[in-house]
């Protein structure tokens, strides 16, 4: 087999090499280490391969907590220590910004940590019965696979969470419809963890007893779902807390339904608040845009920090729960929503929102880019951006910077998903 030295990781956590001529993808390589790989896929200018020896480890190579990792494909780099998988992921978004746009950050941020386990708190687990594999398989796929991965932990779950999959492998499994209940969503607050079933077809009497019994004995609630998102509804118990979750350096609570986002981290996502609020610098008599602005994450505490903050996104649900979350903080005389699509923008659309000081925008991963190619005369002097995917980001910022006269004052990485690949970052910019 062939051997060769990792040079980086790749965006997906794969140790990169060259090997005559050619690129090659190794999972399971770190950067500087020896390796001997298999390629389990050719093609003209690059390999795919998967580490068979490591004969020159990194001093950054850790053991992997998670007995499935390998096989199970919700992490990728669980044998890179912590503060590696951080430097890693900023080298990312300093690479994006040099590739795609031409630009470093003025200012690099110091990364911002959490726990690196049990942080996870939504997750979309899929269900499968397998009679090969003894009954009913509860998790995450497998890694290059639609395949269910044999798994009875998660250690990025929460642990009571975790604790629940042998059990609701045995639940689903004593249910009449075992083989007609893909997917169970979890979804994590302060004061709930529900579990939403999504079923295709209906519950018999039975089934109805076993799972009450199961949400009484395990203290979270089901949902059921029987069709779209639209379709969830509560089961049993009834009478639960609402699903929320506290920020409070803010004094603030958010609640939502289990089917809408909110990021996955609560722990991190209080950190980036607190940076982002930092580097907004809401004053007030400042009237401030939060874009893709969702259920209120951002715009709250912009409002609670005196600003008046007017918050826009795509999604007529997520406006009314934002809405919703103002009256429950007593902050609708400081905040206004709007529903557009942020994806399709025009400078008269920003023009009908009216002066904005600053902007703090957070996509999906498709980025912003129509937005700011939408920057007219009475562009904000400052945003920040949250993004979830360095390259989107990268593209923006060369739009803002090379075209709109912004400076990229500093950018750092929030690590919102330790033990994989994702790179969360955040970036400052300002008009001169």
């Amino acid at each position: 087999m062939p051997q060769a030295t990792i040079e980086s990781l790749d965006h997906e956590g794969r140790g990169v090499a060259r090997c005559e001529g050619k690129t090659v993808f190794v999972e399971g390589a770190l950067p500087g280490e020896e390796v001997v790989y298999s390629s389990y896929r050719r093609k003209p200018n690059y390999e795919l391969a998967t580490a068979s020896r490591i004969v020159r480890p990194s001093a950054l190579r850790v053991s992997p907590r998670c007995p499935h990792f390998g096989i199970c494909g919700g992490c990728s780099i669980q044998h890179l220590d912590l503060k590696g998988q951080a430097a890693i992921k900023q080298r990312v978004i300093e690479d994006a910004f040099w590739h795609i746009a031409r630009l470093h950050p003025e200012v690099v941020y110091p990364a911002i940590y959490g726990s690196p386990w049990g942080y996870r708190s939504r997750a979309r687990l899929s269900v499968r019965l397998v009679p090969k594999k003894g009954g009913v398989l509860v998790g995450f796929h497998e890694k290059r696979s639609s395949y269910i991965a044999d798994m009875d932990s998660c250690e990025v779950l929460p642990a009571p969470i975790s604790a629940l999959l042998p059990m609701l492998r045995v639940l689903v499994g004593s249910l009449s419809i075992a083989d007609r209940l893909p997917q169970i969503e979890v979804a994590v607050g302060d004061a709930v963890s529900v579990l939403v079933l999504r079923i295709l077809q209906p519950l018999t009497t039975s089934d109805e007893a076993l799972l009450r019994q199961f949400a009484e004995a395990q203290g979270i609630q089901f949902w059921l779902q029987t069709g779209g998102p639209e379709t969830a509804r509560p089961f049993h118990p009834l009478e639960a807390p609402s699903l929320g979750y506290d920020l409070p350096d803010f004094n603030l609570r958010l609640e939502f339904r289990p089917n809408e986002f909110t990021q996955v981290n609560h722990g991190i996502n209080r950190m980036l608040l607190r940076r982002a609020i930092h580097l907004l610098q809401p004053q007030t008599g400042e009237r401030i845009g939060d874009l893709f602005c969702g259920l209120g994450n951002f715009t709250l505490p912009i409002a609670r920090s005196g600003a008046l903050a007017f918050g826009v996104e795509g999604s007529s649900v997520l406006v009314r729960r934002a809405e919703e979350n103002a009256a429950l903080n007593r902050l609708t005389g400081n905040t206004g929503f709007a529903v557009a699509n942020l994806f399709e923008a025009t400078p008269a659309m920003i023009a009908g929102w009216g002066r904005l000081d600053k902007w703090l925008v957070d996509p999906p991963r498709e980025g912003a880019i129509e937005l700011m190619k939408a920057l007219g005369t009475e562009a904000p002097r400052r945003i920040v951006y949250v993004s979830c995917n360095p390259a989107t980001l990268a593209r923006d910022a060369a739009v803002l910077v090379h075209e709109r006269g912004y400076r990229l004052l500093g950018a750092g990485i929030a690590n919102m998903f330790p033990q994989t690949s994702h790179v969360e970052s955040i970036a400052l910019f300002e008009r001169e």
